[in-house]
């Protein structure tokens, strides 16, 4: 035998959890967006999940089962991509938060990881003042600290450390 009781409280409870505040007003699954610029693609967004609130004072976008990113020069081909588990885009600001377990891989096969990147889009740069790991064919790179262009061809590190192998071609 079961019993159950109800507490005028528990309705209370209920209601805080389904309030139109606390409920995302669009959610999104299975998202693929393509950014184009006179007609040529300049990105595409996958993301299996995306959630955005209604509320005013939050004008971001979340994308807590994470984010693929692909970045494409001017004849339409692929420069780099980005990915993490978890991300957020703040509207108001044009930026980009991607976080847990980031990875970005340029034309050159480089890799960056690290658990926290921003992207700006205004200023077309990616950065991060968290320990990074940059992978270059035989080189690891570690710092803290990252600053690179959006498509991760040209970047630089801060407190640089790591093994680096130079080999002379005759």
């Amino acid at each position: 035998m079961l019993l159950f009781s109800c507490k005028k409280n528990d309705l209370e409870i209920v209601n805080v959890f389904t309030s139109k505040d606390t409920l995302p007003s669009i959610s999104v699954w299975d998202l693929n967006t393509t950014y184009t610029d006179s007609g040529r693609i300049r990105l595409v967004v996958h993301a299996a999940y995306m959630k955005k609130y209604s509320k005013e004072d939050n004008k971001n976008i979340y994308f807590p089962e994470g984010i693929l990113v692909k970045f494409f020069n001017r004849d339409g081909f692929e420069e780099s991509h980005l990915s993490s588990k978890y991300a957020i885009y703040h509207q108001d600001k044009g930026l980009w938060e991607a976080s847990d377990s980031v990875v970005a891989v340029n034309a050159e096969g480089e890799i960056l990881n690290t658990e926290l990147l921003f992207w700006d889009e205004n200023s077309e740069t990616i950065y991060s003042d968290k320990f990074v790991k940059i992978t270059t064919g035989s080189d690891v790179i570690h710092g803290e600290g990252f600053e690179a262009d959006q498509t991760f061809s040209s970047w630089k590190i801060r407190k640089m450390t790591g093994t680096i192998y130079h080999i002379d071609q005759p």
